[in-house]
């Protein structure tokens, strides 16, 4: 076996026993056991249980820096890159329940010096990304200006893991009709983020995002005329 599937699979280990039980909890000796591989070779890929640990959050982060790649270079209105975006995120965080539940697990136990290490080394990079993007998209006039854009940045991301966290018990509210409808909850949460919620003098009848005729899109298209205006 090659050195890089020995490594895969300690990696592998180390996400199931750290979203198990935590970081603390968590011995290089158990890795090594769910590994099926020694502890020298455990040693021998991570110098200390904190840089495996830190090696399973950077795999998370590496997928997301690619899906923050299509935001920011594909094509189309800014507005359909950002629905493409959440919906992404929201479908990696139910795919990858055992990793999403590694780093919520970390975000709620989180103290000071842990919270400075992961910003730095995992989770800052993709957010300031994030942010920039959406200060692109506020510069070429598709977004509105005068909003914090990690403000923008927070409130999507949040009401993904919240999605994520609370759908067992919201799927038995009689209100909540979007449980089992990710892509329902991102057409929703995204006409929310860049419509509000007050009313609108010209209301238009809902229809889904995708498609050249979304209520995205043809605002987005209005807004792009009248600023060559």
């Amino acid at each position: 076996m090659s050195m890089g599937d020995a490594r895969g699979r300690i990696l592998f280990a180390a996400e199931e026993l750290f979203s198990e039980h935590g970081f603390d909890a968590v011995s290089m000796n158990a890795i090594a056991l769910r590994a099926g591989a020694s502890k020298a070779n455990v040693f021998h890929h991570f110098s200390t249980k904190n840089a495996l640990y830190l090696a399973v959050l950077l795999r998370a982060r590496q997928e997301a820096a690619s899906h923050l790649r299509s935001l920011e270079h594909g094509n189309g209105p800014f507005a359909r890159r950002l629905a493409d975006f959440a919906g992404s995120h929201l479908a990696r965080l139910l795919e990858q329940k055992q990793l999403s539940r590694l780093i919520l697990r970390e975000l709620l136990t989180i103290g000071p010096h842990r919270a400075q290490e992961l910003a730095e080394h995992v989770f800052e990079e993709n957010f300031r990304r994030f942010v920039l993007i959406l200060r692109a998209g506020q510069g070429s006039g598709e977004l509105r200006p005068d909003l914090d854009a990690a403000m923008v940045a927070t409130i999507l991301l949040g009401a993904n893991v919240f999605f994520f966290e609370a759908r067992t018990l919201l799927r038995h509210f009689r209100d909540v009709e979007f449980m089992e409808k990710p892509e329902q909850f991102t057409e929703m949460l995204v006409d929310i983020l860049l419509h509000g919620i007050g009313p609108s003098p010209h209301p238009v009848r809902s229809r889904p995002l995708r498609g050249s005729g979304s209520r995205i899109n043809r605002d987005t298209a209005a807004a792009a005329r009248r600023n060559r205006k």
